[in-house]
């Protein structure tokens, strides 16, 4: 299929400015601002039913459509830190097909009436950062940022910001907090970034895969993007699969895809040929689904993962087969989720402490029954009591792991029970 978002893939040396406006760039963004109301621009996204790829999954137009029009300045920020075990697909975009991210940047601020954007980038993106800059700077030479674009009034400067490495920096409002110079923790909530974000103004929101969506839908059309994927999921997704298969990699797929067609048509299989045994589909945030083949030929979307008592997420899908003990996948992510946590909720803070030592007790042997049964009380009791997703997130393949892959943990503590 011809991509959509990986275009340097079709398209080489898309990353120039000339290329890239040679196969239409930039011309979506002047029909906005020249043709278009902001409203308009937004009811377009809207029907078309994208809906946001960071990981929730909230349909972008909607989202929009919640900005607080009686306080200004809007602000956009594009969520680039990209900080999910197994995620690697919003750099793959930025590094090769940067002016369409940037060109949904700038119909994003001004569908919401933003004069200033920000990309939130994190720590380890420096080079990248320093790239996106460049292209930032031709497109202001070209005309496409600054003042009075296209002959209007309307005006937009985009920035980038460089976080720190902090995984808790990809929730919205820690982003929002390490973007204006404090601590990276969540916010309560509400109130929500729509009426209440950057610098206390209405701020949006969107990851940088689903901005890249914007350019292309709004030159085509809500229903051409409908016609892709789903009725509960339009449009395309981009799977990051890695794990125990041949091909790793990042798949531009419709969604709909099932999750053999994924592993085994384009990630030619596992290696050795070995089963697979779990799926993790959104990261080391997720849920384990236990695999049959009822699971391997689910279709790949939000609502159809849902109902395998899991979520779809970034689409980060971990392969993991009959070599992996899930005690081993436990330890590893909640040593992952104690380092990563801000510490500011006791929850997630003393939670993660102490599963960290109970997985690290029973991954290493030294482990009995009581600590599993321990184990997945202190994951339950976490539940539903964190002011954020990372502390829910942890929890997943806790919770997860032990009901359905009960074997493992009593092979684990088998010695000492």
């Amino acid at each position: 299929m011809t991509h959509i978002l990986l275009r340097h893939r079709d398209i080489p040396d898309i990353n120039t400015l000339n290329v890239y406006k040679k196969n239409g760039g930039f011309a979506a963004f002047k029909k906005a601002v020249t043709k278009m109301k902001p409203a308009e621009v937004t009811e377009v996204v809207k029907n078309s039913g994208l809906r946001g790829r960071g990981g929730a999954g909230f349909p972008t137009g909607m989202k929009w459509a919640f900005i607080d029009k009686n306080n200004w300045p809007h602000y956009v920020v594009a969520n680039a830190d990209e900080s999910e075990p197994g995620t690697f697909k919003d750099r793959e975009i930025m590094e090769g097909n940067p002016f369409q991210f940037l060109e949904g940047v700038a119909i994003a601020s001004y569908a919401i009436g933003a004069n200033a954007a920000y990309v939130y980038l994190r720590g380890e993106f420096w080079e990248l950062a320093a790239f996106l800059d460049e292209k930032i700077a031709e497109m202001e030479e070209a005309g496409y940022l600054g003042e009075d674009l296209f002959g209007t009034d309307y005006s937009l400067k985009i920035y980038t910001h460089l976080g720190a490495g902090a995984y808790i920096c990809g929730e919205e409002t820690a982003l929002l907090e390490s973007l204006e110079g404090k601590r990276g923790q969540p916010r309560v909530r509400p109130p929500f970034p729509p009426s209440y974000g950057l610098y206390g103004k209405p701020t949006i929101v969107n990851n940088v895969e689903t901005l890249t969506n914007v350019p292309l839908i709004l030159a085509n059309g809500a229903d051409w993007y409908k016609s892709m994927g789903t009725v509960d999921s339009a449009g395309v997704k981009i799977f990051s699969l890695s794990g125990r298969v041949r091909k790793p990699g990042n798949y531009e797929l419709p969604f709909g895809t099932t999750f053999r067609q994924l592993i085994y048509e384009y990630g030619m299989g596992i290696q050795e040929g070995r089963p697979v045994k779990a799926i993790m589909p959104a990261g080391a945030s997720s849920s384990l689904i236990a695999v049959d083949d009822k699971v391997l030929d689910t279709p790949m979307d939000y609502a159809a993962v849902r109902t395998l008592g899991a979520d779809l997420g970034s689409a980060s899908v971990i392969v993991l087969d009959d070599t992996v003990s899930m005690d081993w996948v436990v330890n590893k992510t909640i040593h992952f989720f104690k380092h990563e946590s801000c510490g500011k909720c006791t929850t997630c803070r003393e939670g993660n402490y102490w599963m960290r030592n109970l997985t690290e007790r029973i991954h290493s042997g030294k482990g009995t029954g009581a600590d599993v049964d321990l184990l997945l009380n202190v994951a339950k009791q976490m539940q539903g009591k964190c002011l954020c997703a990372l502390g829910e997130f942890s929890t997943m393949a806790v919770v997860t792991g032990i009901e359905r892959f009960p074997q493992d943990f009593k092979q684990a503590v088998r010695s000492n029970s």
